[in-house]
């Protein structure tokens, strides 16, 4: 079993069927099955994104100017840090929410020793506003902060089995990998994610499991080290 953990969730994952915004059902599921690990004595860092409500890069970003809509892409991860707290401590877990943009009024700012002291005392910590950068995706941030923290995997829940060698929601003859390497993922140019994220593991030797948010349970399941989803190294 996996000691600490950073989760990497999509805002898409907290949309639910609606694409759009918040859908309470679907964020109070993901946070029952966050809870449930958390009470195994497994340390949790939560990296979410915030395109079910803004994405920098997406068509609706077209006209601006890159640094504002990455701006407003991770003030949208706040708003998604926030439900998340808030499900979580209806459930009886103590979350904090660290955002790497000042807004003291409604998260601490990142830091680095206090995260980890959070996470020694049984928090839940869900980091918020990516690096605080604008050009770097949350799926960086994500890389970033397992290494900070010094977590055991990086576990990105996606709505896809794992890593295959074709997009299988267009190829119904994908195979999907059940080990791989990062270098592997470079050279076949596979989407799983973006390639300074890639690059950031690969150099750290930091391990990932890419798994499919969507099964009930499968949180669980990766964390215990079952054989589900597809497993990255170095």
């Amino acid at each position: 079993m996996y000691k600490r953990i950073i989760l990497k969730l999509s805002g898409e994952a907290l949309a639910g069927a609606k694409g759009f915004g918040l859908e309470a059902e679907k964020v109070s599921a993901i946070t029952a099955e966050i809870a449930e690990v958390h009470a195994l004595g497994v340390e949790i860092g939560i990296v979410v994104g915030g395109g079910n409500f803004f994405r920098g890069v997406a068509e609706q970003a077209k006209q601006m100017d890159r640094v504002s809509a990455d701006n407003m892409g991770m003030l949208s991860t706040v708003i998604n840090a926030i439900a998340l707290q808030d499900a979580l401590e209806q459930k009886g877990v103590q979350c904090r929410v660290m955002s790497a943009v000042a807004m003291n009024q409604v998260a601490e700012p990142y830091i680095r020793r206090r995260a980890v002291r959070h996470l020694e005392k049984g928090r839940v910590v869900v980091f918020a506003a990516g690096i605080g950068n604008p050009f770097f995706s949350t799926d960086t941030a994500a890389s970033l902060r397992a290494m900070e923290i010094k977590a055991d995997v990086l576990l990105k829940g996606t709505k896809v089995e794992g890593v295959y060698n074709a997009d299988p929601v267009l190829d119904k003859t994908a195979v999907k990998y059940d080990a791989i390497t990062y270098m592997e993922i470079l050279q076949q140019g596979l989407k799983v994610m973006d390639l300074t994220a890639v690059s950031l593991c690969k150099d750290n030797a930091l391990p990932m499991v890419i798994f499919n948010m969507n099964v009930p349970g499968n949180i669980k399941r990766v964390v215990m080290q079952e054989k589900v989803g597809s497993l990255v190294t170095a």
